[in-house]
């Protein structure tokens, strides 16, 4: 394997990896929730759904997807959990969308 074989090889990872990522955010729920904790800076379930308007079970659903895929995480503050974006690259995506 000589290396311009090795570079596409990593490329493909990569482009999986951000594949994965995409799928994960093309739901517009989930794109929604997204936008709102980095532009909020963060927040837990019961103020989602006082501004979504969708039962928490869903945004549950949504918040589970993100957190698998890496976008999110949780931190729990007493019986609350406190969801906010770790995934740089998600951030960065869901800005550049929302920019204009």
């Amino acid at each position: 394997m000589n290396i311009q074989d090795k570079k596409f090889e990593l490329e493909l990872e990569r482009t999986t990896r951000c594949a994965e990522m995409l799928k994960v955010l093309a739901h517009p729920m989930r794109l929604c929730i997204m936008r709102g904790l980095i532009f909020v800076g963060g927040c837990n379930v019961t103020h989602m759904q006082e501004h979504l308007q969708i039962p928490q079970s869903t945004i549950s659903q949504h918040l589970a997807k993100l957190r698998t895929a890496g976008l999110i995480e949780g931190v729990r503050d007493g019986v609350e959990v406190h969801y906010h974006v770790v995934s740089e690259e998600a951030e960065r995506i869901v800005r550049c969308l929302f920019s204009s």
